[in-house]
């Protein structure tokens, strides 16, 4: 789905326009790369994607990170997302789960680093410990800046 005519897209569609002209449960995998950050509204969007996953169905998500300059550089840009900003929709939610009760276990999270840090070993670190992406997100990140992160969710 695109909403610009003359893309690849097979459907046409604005995706703020809920709900989306596709089947429930139509879908195995749901692919966003680059395209969370440009929605009117991460929760709607999140539900509607649930509703067209079937059960056990997949999303990617693909957007930068909010240190990143190409966060800022486009005017487009509605939100500015860190590697605990859908962690919402999992079981540990901060106790703010009851905007929506849609849910989803998290499978993946890759964090890409500017190529520095990645050759300096940060990005293994950020990615293989948990505890210091905790720490990398609260402490580092305005410096050890984040480039793209990759989340994979799976359908609960």
């Amino acid at each position: 789905m695109d909403r610009l005519a003359g893309t690849a897209a097979d459907i046409v569609w604005d995706l703020d326009q809920f709900p989306w002209p596709v089947e429930s449960g139509s879908f195995d995998q749901a692919r966003l790369i680059h395209v969370i950050e440009h929605v009117g509204d991460v929760l709607r969007t999140m539900e509607e994607i649930h509703r067209i996953l079937r059960p056990g169905g997949r999303v990617v998500l693909e957007t930068p990170h909010y240190t990143d300059f190409s966060s800022w550089c486009d005017p487009t840009h509605r939100w500015h997302l860190n590697t605990y900003s859908f962690r919402y929709f999992g079981d540990d939610n901060a106790g703010y789960g009851y905007y929506s009760s849609v849910r989803f276990r998290q499978v993946r999270l890759y964090v890409k680093l500017l190529a520095l840090w990645r050759y300096m070993g940060v990005e293994l670190l950020v990615n293989a410990w948990p505890r210091f992406r905790l720490f990398w997100e609260h402490y580092l990140c305005f410096v050890v800046r984040g480039k793209v992160m990759v989340f994979e969710f799976e359908k609960v």
